[in-house]
This record gives structure tokens, sequence and C-alpha cells, in this order.
């Protein structure tokens, strides 16, 4: 009977502990989604309408979106290119010696995010840092300001520590005596990377790519002020509508891309088995 009484307290006790996250969840997730799907399945008179939705096959939100899945895919595989070597590096650098190369990671997440687009539109533009050192050292001009590159760019300097971050945290848990088991029986530095560092490190892998990908799809403070507004991604013609005040055509084509975040979570989440991953 003190073993049932004990057991009640402590679930009472963690659910207590638990009340201000759950409340911040309905406040802030739940209701924000009631509303979203209120707007994008009703039209101005508050009646049930799925052309909010429909108008993703409207030529012009169609571009957007494939424009805006194509930039993103491009963003996420550059980030996990340039974040996996990063993150070995990290690891074999040990705690002590890379703990201030990863806090110099951490720093720009700390800046404002507008600050840092603004900072690579100065780079970039015309007569900005690039065009003055390309014509100091008499190089061939290229143009990079309002194209894609330039947007991928921006995209990958944003939301590369994201990526660096899950991928190194997972790494630095693996432990060194499987690494080492594996050199003794025979495997080289690849075949160890190929068939055991790699698939234990897919949780990291996995949760780089949903954070990395779901920020890139969505972004249009990146595409207005890298792309000057010549480009426009679906994160854009959200923005548009809701400023015009056209909240139902924003919630709509919002719900579109909710579809697109959650098929890439379930395709992330089955690779990831949790902490530590499974040798496949």
């Amino acid at each position: 009977m003190k073993t049932n009484n004990k057991a009640l307290k402590g679930s009472f006790k963690n659910t207590l502990l638990a009340g201000p996250y759950i409340i911040w969840i309905i406040a802030f997730v739940v209701i924000p989604l009631i509303f979203v799907f209120y707007y994008g399945f009703t039209d101005a008179d508050g009646k049930f309408t799925t052309a909010n939705v429909a108008t993703i096959a409207q030529k012009e939100y169609y571009d957007a979106l494939l424009l805006s899945i194509l930039l993103a895919m491009i963003c996420t595989v550059i980030c996990l290119l340039l974040a996996y070597p990063l993150a070995l590096i990290l690891r074999n650098m040990h705690m002590k010696k890379s703990s201030f190369v990863v806090f110099i990671f951490i720093m720009p997440m700390w800046m404002n995010f507008l600050l840092r687009t603004y900072a690579w539109q100065a780079i970039l533009d015309y007569n900005g840092v690039l065009d003055n050192i390309i014509n100091a050292l008499d190089l061939p001009y290229f143009n990079i300001i309002n194209t894609p590159y330039a947007i991928v760019l921006g995209m990958v300097y944003d939301f590369l520590p994201f990526m660096v971050l899950p991928i190194y945290n997972v790494l630095v848990k693996i432990d060194d005596n499987t690494i080492n088991a594996a050199r003794d029986l025979g495997a080289n530095y690849f075949q160890t990377l190929v068939k055991i560092i790699i698939p234990l490190s897919f949780p990291g892998i996995a949760s780089g790519i949903i954070m990395v990908f779901v920020p890139a799809l969505t972004t249009f403070v990146i595409s207005d002020i890298l792309g000057g507004g010549k480009l426009l991604l679906i994160g854009n013609l959200v923005e548009n509508k809701v400023k015009a005040d056209n909240l139902n055509l924003g919630a709509g084509l919002s719900l579109i891309l909710m579809i697109f975040i959650v098929l890439n979570m379930l395709f992330t989440a089955k690779y990831d088995k949790g902490e530590g991953g499974n040798i496949l």
C-alpha cells in the first residue's frame, strides 16, 4: 500500500512539474495551429472551403513551392557535407580543445538573424566588400547578389550550426572502444567510418536534416534581402498574403508547407533509432 502511495505521489509530482510545459504547448503550439487550420479551410465569410489549399495548383504558387523545396534540399545537402567532417574533427580534438571551436559556431546564433543576413548583403552587393576585392585583384567580375546562389549561401551560413551541433553531440557519445575494436579487427579508417561511425551517428544526422530543412523551406527574409525580391519562395507568398490581410490564403499555403515538413520529419524519424543509433 505504501509503495502504491509513493507511486501516486511520484506520478502527481511529475504531472505538476510538466504543467507549465503543457500550458506553454497549448498556448503557443496547439491554439495557433487551430487558427491556421480554421483560416486555411474557411473563406472571408467564415464558410468552409478548400479553395485556399487548392490555390497551390496555380503556376505562380506551384513554381514558388518547387523552388523552395529545391533550394531547401540543396542547402540541407551542402550543410550536411560541410558539417559532418567538421563534427568529426571536433570530436577528434576532444572537449578541452574543441570547446572554444564549438563556442565559435554557437556564437553567431546569439546574433540577430536580420543583422547576419544584411551583413551578407553588404558583402555580396554591387560595390560591396566582395566586389571591391575582385576589382582590386583585377579578377573577372561575377554577379551573385539577387540570384539563387546568394539565397543558398545565406541559408547555409545561417543554418549550418543547426547541422553541426546535433551531429557533434552524437559523435562525442560514441565509445572509443567501439571504434578501436573495429580497427583491431582489421577495418581501415574508411570502413570504420562507413560501417560504424556513420550508422551510429544517424540520430544526429536526422535531427540536423530536420533543423536545417524546415527553416530553409519556410524562409522568406533571406530571399527578400539576398534575392532582392526577384525570386519568390513559398514563404514570401505567405508573407505577402498575410500583409495584404488575406489570412485565409496565407493559412492555406501554410498548410501545404506543413505537409512537407511533416513528411520530412517522418522520413528522418525512420532512421532515428534513438541515442547512439543502430549499426545497420
